[in-house]
C-alpha cells in the first residue's frame, strides 16, 4: 500500500467506492503511468469522458486522476481533478488551443545553461508562463563549470527577474546544489523546464542519486542539445519531494499569459501606467511618452521593450486571432488611405 499523501494528494471529499484517486507519473502517447494506494499502474483515458462531444483536457505529468483500479490490466482514468497549478503553452499542433506540460507543482525550475546557447530572451519567456502557472519561478544558470566568470550574466537575469531566486550551479562539481534544498521538501513538487541541452537529465540523476535519466552531449558547434527526454514524467527523490521532468521545447508559444505578463515584465507595465502627454498616446514616437521617456533615460532598455512587445503580441494572437486579423487589416487600409492622399498632394489634387 502507498500512502498518495505523500505524493502531494490532498483529500477533498470522498471518491465514489469503485474510483480509487492517483497522480500521474508518466504520459505516453495514448498510455497513462500512475500511482495510488495498491502501487504502481497503468492506466488508459474514458472513451466517453475523454473523447466525447464535451471532452475534456488529456492529463498530464503531476495530474491527480480518479481511476478504475485494474489489477491485472490497465486502468480506466474516469476524471482530471482541478488543478492547482499548470504550465501551459500554446499546442505546437495547428487547431488544438492549449497543451498542458505539467501540473500540481509548487515552484518552476526555469533553467538555461551559461555556455552558448544563454539568450535572455528565452529566459523571460519561461519566466512569463512560469508566472501564469501558479508555481514558483526560479531560474537555474546551469554548466557553471563551463564558464570562468558568469557574474555579467547572472545580473543581466537578477535584472529582468526582479524578485526571484537565480542560481547559478553546476551538476558536474555540485556547486551551488545546496541553494535548491529549501524548494526540495518532503512532499513538494518541482517541475524542470528548458530547452535540450541545458542539465536538466544531468541535474536529475544527482537529484536521484542514480542514472535515472540518459544523458546526451550538447554539438560543440553551437552548443545546442539533444533531446535526451522524450515523454514527461515524475520522480520521487529519496528525499520525499518530486521532480516532474519535461522534454526539451523548441516551440514555447504564448497562450493566455495576462497574469504571467503583468507579473514578469512589472516594470514595463509600471512605465505603461505612467500619464503620457496625450491620453490617447500610442506609446511610439509621440513627444511626452512615458515608455520614449524612459527609452531616452535608460531606465528601460529597447530590447527589454521589445521582448514585452513580442509576446503581447502571441498572447493576443492566441486569445483573438480573427480580431488581430482585422485590426491588421484594418491597419493597413489605414496606411494606404495615407499614402494615397500623400500622393495626391504631390500632384496638386485635392483630398
Amino acid at each position: 500500500m502507498i500512502d498518495l499523501t505523500a505524493y502531494g494528494y490532498q483529500p477533498n471529499g470522498k471518491p465514489e467506492e469503485d474510483l480509487l484517486p492517483a497522480r500521474v507519473t508518466a504520459v505516453h502517447r495514448e498510455r497513462f503511468e500512475l500511482v495510488c494506494v495498491q502501487g504502481p499502474a497503468f492506466g488508459r483515458l474514458k472513451t466517453g469522458v475523454y473523447y466525447g462531444p464535451e471532452a475534456v483536457d488529456f492529463p498530464t505529468a503531476g495530474d491527480f486522476v480518479l481511476i478504475n483500479f485494474n489489477g491485472s490490466g490497465d486502468s480506466v482514468i474516469t476524471q482530471t481533478l482541478p488543478r492547482r497549478s499548470a504550465f501551459l503553452r500554446r499546442d505546437p499542433t495547428p487547431g488544438r488551443g492549449e497543451q498542458a506540460v505539467a501540473a500540481n507543482f509548487d515552484t518552476c525550475f526555469i533553467m538555461t545553461s551559461l555556455n552558448q546557447n544563454f539568450k535572455l530572451a528565452r529566459v523571460e519567456r519561461y519566466l512569463t508562463l512560469a508566472w501564469q502557472s501558479g508555481g514558483q519561478p526560479v531560474i537555474l544558470l546551469t554548466k557553471s563549470d563551463l564558464v570562468d566568470d558568469f557574474a555579467a550574466q547572472t545580473q543581466a537575469v537578477e535584472e529582468v527577474a526582479m524578485g526571484v531566486d537565480t542560481v547559478a550551479l553546476s551538476a558536474l562539481t555540485g556547486f551551488g546544489l545546496e541553494r535548491l534544498a529549501p524548494y526540495l521538501q518532503p512532499g513538494k513538487t518541482v517541475v524542470f523546464l528548458g530547452s535540450s541541452g541545458v542539465g536538466k537529465s544531468s541535474l536529475l540523476n544527482v537529484l536521484m542519486g542514480e542514472d535515472a535519466m540518459a544523458v546526451k552531449e550538447i554539438r560543440e558547434d553551437d552548443s545546442r542539445g539533444r533531446h535526451t527526454t522524450t515523454h514527461r514524467q515524475l520522480f520521487m527523490l529519496p528525499g520525499g519531494a518530486m521532480v516532474i521532468d519535461t522534454p526539451g521545447m523548441r516551440e514555447l508559444g504564448m497562450w493566455d499569459v495576462s497574469t504571467g505578463l503583468g507579473a514578469a515584465f512589472a516594470d514595463v507595465e509600471d512605465i505603461l501606467a505612467r500619464p503620457c502627454r496625450f491620453s490617447d498616446c500610442k506609446h511610439e514616437s509621440e513627444p511626452g511618452c512615458s515608455i520614449k521617456i524612459a527609452l531616452e533615460s535608460g531606465e528601460l532598455s529597447a530590447e527589454r521593450l521589445e521582448s514585452y512587445r513580442k509576446l503581447k503580441r502571441e498572447a493576443r494572437w492566441s486569445e483573438d486571432p480573427e480580431g488581430v486579423l482585422r485590426e491588421k487589416w484594418a491597419r493597413n487600409k489605414a496606411i494606404a488611405q495615407w499614402s494615397r492622399q500623400q500622393k495626391n498632394k504631390k500632384k496638386g489634387g485635392r483630398i
